[in-house]
């Protein structure tokens, strides 16, 4: 495993971590086929791909890791254990570029429970570019008919983004909803 492999995944280094030699060796595989290339060591690499039962090495210098199952351990990427190789690949190059990878598995689990800043401070919701706009002008006193004129939406629009807004913030009203994105600094006044 430790031949260099022609790279067409931006010539990407990944160690595969795992505890059973032939998942290792299956998983290399895979990546060499999908064009990375397979190093021996996690310092060497620019992804750590584990397979989740628990050995992820430790991060040295901040390499990423994505996992294959296994619990949440602050992992950049973390994907079910079936997961298909274009999505482990697809992942491996997300979390290379600076993002973070969850399996729709994850995503609902989070959805259900609110996501902690290092300072254990609730994370303000994520809202779309347009549900700031309908939060912003409610927050100017528009009627949803003010706002649907304002952005050039339907009525019935702007009434799916408010719900959308009203849930998302955890608001019983337009005005608690106003309040929380000031609070949040979703909006400016």
């Amino acid at each position: 495993m430790s031949g260099p492999a022609t790279s067409t995944a931006g010539g990407l280094r990944v160690f595969v971590a795992a505890a059973d030699p032939a998942r290792r060796r299956l998983r290399a595989a895979m990546l060499v086929e999908a064009g990375f290339t397979i190093v021996e060591a996690a310092e060497r690499a620019d992804v750590v791909l584990s397979d989740g039962a628990g050995n992820d090495p430790e991060r040295p210098g901040g390499v990423p890791v994505v996992s294959l199952g296994g619990r949440e351990a602050g992992q950049a990427g973390r994907l079910s254990r079936d997961a298909a190789p274009a999505q482990i690949a697809a992942a491996i190059g997300a979390v290379a570029a600076g993002l973070i990878v969850h399996s729709r598995e994850d995503a609902d689990d989070t959805a259900a429970r609110p996501a902690f800043h290092a300072l254990g401070e609730t994370a303000p919701p994520l809202l779309t570019p347009r549900e700031v706009e309908v939060l912003s002008a409610i927050g100017d006193g528009l009627s949803n008919k003010a706002v649907a004129r304002r952005l050039g939406i339907s009525q019935h629009t702007v009434k799916f983004h408010v719900e959308a807004l009203l849930r998302k913030l955890g608001a019983a009203s337009r005005a608690e909803a106003v309040h929380k994105g000031l609070r949040e600094r979703l909006i400016e006044m």
